[in-house]
């Protein structure tokens, strides 16, 4: 069996603490057991320096009933143990619990409290980690600490709540945290009892424990008709101010036979040229920095019964608010026109934004160039065949056509029509974007506003 000595221990651990790999990439690197980089890790964090050098000799009957009784009580594990009490070979209690289980290791008197440590030659007092440590040993632990207070907050912040969480939402994040960092530390920054955090773990692990989560999760699959899969509903989760993983509401909506209906094919027509046309001043900079300064706008065409309906949104690139639109049975210029005259009654003042669309002919007539000069707003084109430069509009009508038009049944034209001002109404007001921070885009630029 290979052997290592101290100071190759120390490395290794120095590493990690440091922040230079995780078990398996300094596991790796060093070409050892990714076990062993754990049980160094662990070794050190109690008891410094010397928890690192392999302790001989033999283990009192009262000292291995000792550390069963405090592995049945917090629910650690054989390494967990073997670090806390300094136990080369975390196999031995793994040993001792089925000695203990066939009846062959009883106390001869009552059993020790779970705050006192025995020696394996002696009773001592515990020494402090601490006063094992260099002054290099305690930069490199107190940067632990601080790298696991950082890891802590960051999955605070995800919930997006002001409020203070409770106990079971912090439990849940140094369970997911503890395998990376100390529990003892983990505990520590959440400012939380160590019985508590067993509780709370114990909870979380018992069958039913997800019923309340799957409620959850069924009530905003409800709400949206089925349109939001998991990153969406884990977004609206969290805006509730439930920590909840995007894994586990996967998971759960695959066991529930949940899923986001199936985006179908968005459908692209054949626009000819007329006029001329516009420079691309968008060059795909679909990012704005404020309301009304970037829009895109486009028409996309639905067949129901054996007619048509035309539809003529602009959408606003600061948070994708579709500002106005026209729809009509004929794709003629009086679609466009008065698409126009709606949306510029959302500009104020002389400099309007940047209008962007293809370059179909609605676009490069005249009376078009001259309402956009009338209201102050500039224009811009698609290059020729370039549907990506139009991106973002075309995003929106996949969307708009997966999520409404291909998941419904309509009689006729009129139908389609009253359900289309429904959807956008919804698009704006409650469907929530994940680039928005998870608000929807009204609730996205009123908060804008206020602040």
């Amino acid at each position: 069996m290979r052997k290592f000595d101290l100071r190759f221990k120390l490395k290794v651990v120095r590493d990690y603490l440091a922040g230079k790999g995780g078990y398996k990439i300094l596991a790796a690197k060093y070409g050892i057991a990714n076990s062993l980089v754990r049980s160094w890790v662990a070794a050190y964090q109690h008891h410094g320096s010397a928890g690192l050098v392999r302790q001989r000799g033999r283990y009192t009957q009262e000292f291995k009933l000792e550390v069963l009784h405090r592995r049945a009580a917090e629910n650690l594990s054989y390494r967990e143990l073997g670090a806390i009490y300094n136990i080369g070979n975390p196999h031995s209690i793994m040993l001792w619990q089925q000695q203990h289980e066939r009846g062959e290791l009883r106390a001869p008197q009552s059993l020790p409290s779970l705050d006192h440590s025995m020696s394996t030659k002696k009773k001592r007092s515990p020494r402090s980690p601490e006063s094992e440590l260099s002054a290099e040993d305690g930069l490199l632990r107190e940067n632990q600490r601080l790298r696991a207070e950082v890891a802590y907050l960051k999955k605070v912040s995800a919930l997006g709540s002001s409020e203070e969480i409770g106990a079971a939402e912090r439990a849940q994040i140094v369970l997911e945290l503890r395998h990376e960092f100390p529990l003892t530390d983990l505990l520590h920054v959440a400012q939380l009892p160590r019985s508590t955090f067993y509780y709370q773990a114990k909870v979380l692990r018992s069958p039913g424990r997800h019923d309340e989560l799957k409620a959850k999760i069924q009530a905003v699959y409800a709400e949206h008709r089925g349109l939001y899969g998991y990153r969406r509903i884990t977004a609206t989760i969290r805006r509730d101010g439930h920590l909840v993983n995007h894994k586990a509401v996967q998971r759960l909506m695959s066991e529930m036979g949940m899923k986001s209906r199936v985006r179908a094919k968005k459908f692209r027509s054949y626009r000819g040229e007329l006029g001329e046309a516009a420079p691309n001043s968008l060059n795909r900079e679909f990012a704005a920095s404020q309301a009304n300064q970037k829009w895109v706008t486009d028409v996309t065409e639905f067949a129901v019964a054996g007619k048509k309906l035309y539809l003529s949104p602009v959408m606003d690139l600061y948070n994708g608010e579709i500002v106005a639109y026209e729809t009509s049975n004929r794709p003629d210029f009086s679609l466009v026109i008065n698409m126009l005259k709606k949306a510029a009654r959302r500009c104020t003042g002389t400099d309007g934004p940047l209008l962007h669309s293809d370059q179909g002919w609605h676009y490069r007539m005249q009376p078009y160039k001259a309402a956009l000069a009338r209201y102050g707003m500039k224009q811009s084109m698609s290059r020729k065949g370039n549907c990506f430069d139009n991106a973002a509009m075309e995003s929106f009508f996949a969307t708009l056509k997966a999520e409404y038009f291909h998941l419904s049944d309509f009689d006729d034209i009129e139908q389609l029509n009253a359900g289309l001002r429904r959807y956008i109404d919804y698009y704006n007001r409650h469907r929530i974007k994940l680039k928005l921070g998870g608000m929807s885009p009204m609730e996205y630029r009123l908060r804008a506003v206020s602040h």
